[in-house]
């Protein structure tokens, strides 16, 4: 499910729930309500397994449709009796995840094309644009620059190797589509990317972001440090550096520091956010301190996306109008030379 319909689903649950209504009722409202009838059907599992004497937790997992953390945070609310406070939080959860990885599709769309149409502006020039002025050049009784020459004859290979070339790429995408259909490839694909950069730049981020946002939403489920850690780990793990972190942070913990201490220390949290919550955690609002954080870790990764796109884009306006400047050069100058000795 997505993050959009998860974060809709848990704030509509607990809307009712702290209304007065019963779970079973609560959930036979929304069914109700429900535009799909794939929603229906899911919906009425779930009221089946409440009927059938199981809890909520449960039957979400019983379902198979719902993620662990959510399966994993609900049963923690229902232990601790604060089950509305808990959907509360998994919707604010779910939101500022969804925003994150619209932020970064929409990040990666624009220069995805730019870098396209540069491409193609290229191959036209080199293909179509060439070949005519070279043309130009033999009636005149002369020839263009050799890297004009060579892009030329470049151009009429890809030209001529156009449909092997379509197909060698059909193939690959036909391939790699396939191939991430099947979950044992699509996984070893992301942890072998996850272990090569998970650990660094905007990835570090994205993964200390989740981390404040998981482990806010723990502790504000009841769950003592220990056990929301363990819960925030496996949300904003994967790779051998966060990995890393995430056993020093414990090693630091077991050696009698504090949480914000041990949180700084493996590189997990800034000074600053250290600062934050070691305040929050002498005031007794820890979970207030850490929610505060993950708002601003948000804000901080859509801005370092932002500065990384702001960056990437006049990069390739700038790498394509040079290209295109060659090649126009390459030829221009010669043929300018030729008109000044004809005039």
């Amino acid at each position: 499910m997505s993050n959009t319909y998860l974060s809709m689903l848990t704030k509509e649950l607990a809307m009712l729930l702290e209304a007065g209504m019963t779970l079973h009722d609560s959930l036979q409202i929304m069914q109700d309500d429900e535009p799909s009838k794939d929603g229906k059907t899911m919906m009425q599992g779930l009221i089946d397994s409440l009927e059938g004497g199981e809890s909520f937790a449960v039957a979400l997992d019983g379902s198979a449709l719902f993620p662990r953390y959510m399966v994993h945070m609900v049963e923690i609310g229902e232990k601790t009796g604060r089950l509305v406070e808990t959907l509360d939080a998994l919707s604010e959860y779910y939101d500022r995840q969804n925003r994150l990885a619209v932020t970064i599709k929409n990040s990666i769309m624009y220069p995805a094309i730019l870098l396209v149409l540069m491409i193609v502006v290229v191959l036209i020039l080199i293909i179509q644009v060439l070949p005519i002025f070279n043309d130009v050049f033999s009636r005149l009784g002369s020839q263009m620059s050799s890297l004009a020459v060579t892009l030329m004859n470049f151009g009429t290979w890809l030209g001529d190797a156009a449909i092997v070339i379509a197909i060698v790429l059909a193939a690959i995408f036909v391939i790699a589509f396939f191939a991430w259909l099947l979950q044992g490839i699509r996984n070893a694909l992301k942890q072998a990317f996850m272990n090569r950069f998970g650990g660094r730049g905007i990835f570090d981020r994205i993964a200390s972001s989740r981390f404040t946002s998981a482990m806010s939403l723990a502790m504000a489920s009841g769950l003592d440090v220990t056990e929301a850690m363990d819960v925030a780990f496996s949300i904003s793990g994967g790779s051998k550096a966060i990995d890393a972190k995430h056993k020093k942070c414990f090693d630091i913990l077991g050696e009698g520091s504090t949480l914000a201490d041990a949180l700084t220390k493996a590189g997990i949290l800034s000074s600053q956010d250290g600062k934050m919550l070691s305040i929050g955690s002498k005031g007794g609002k820890s979970d207030e301190a850490m929610a505060e954080i993950a708002r601003r870790g948000d804000i901080g990764v859509q801005d370092d996306i932002d500065r990384i796109v702001g960056r990437i884009e006049p990069t390739l306006v700038i790498i394509s109008s040079v290209i295109v400047g060659v090649i126009l050069l390459s030829v221009m100058l010669p043929l300018m030379g030729i008109m000044t000795s004809i005039g």
